[in-house]
């Protein structure tokens, strides 16, 4: 019983920051797609970001091919779409992506935040 009722009291920030850790620890590394891994998914509760972690790999692994599939616009559009974020975004939570060269992880391919005021 005190379980539940310490779970009635976790607030919004706090389950992300659990269910973040949760699913890095559960899932990642973990292909999502031709040439795509999650690496990890971190919340950072000061600013309340979420914040995705990729590597790409084979033709995704450079930089230019990854700017002519307009990313930001793409990324915006799930954000926008995603129904399992609706908590989040109606909170004004923040969604950040960072996509890193799988051949060469100190090189970061594109980055990118998202605030309430892009995906409303």
């Amino acid at each position: 019983m005190a379980a539940i009722c310490g779970a009635c009291q976790e607030s919004l920030a706090d389950r992300c920051a659990r269910e973040a850790q949760e699913y890095t620890r559960k899932n990642c590394p973990a292909p999502i797609g031709p040439n795509t891994t999650i690496d990890s998914l971190t919340f950072d509760n000061a600013t309340l970001t979420l914040h995705y972690y990729y590597s790409l790999s084979g033709a995704a692994d450079d930089s230019a091919t990854v700017r002519q599939n307009n990313p930001r616009e793409r990324l915006l559009q799930q954000i926008k779409n995603e129904t399992s974020m609706k908590v989040y975004k109606d909170e004004g939570y923040r969604f950040a992506y960072t996509y890193r060269s799988a051949s060469t992880p100190s090189v970061v391919l594109f980055e990118t935040v998202f605030t309430k005021k892009d995906y409303q």
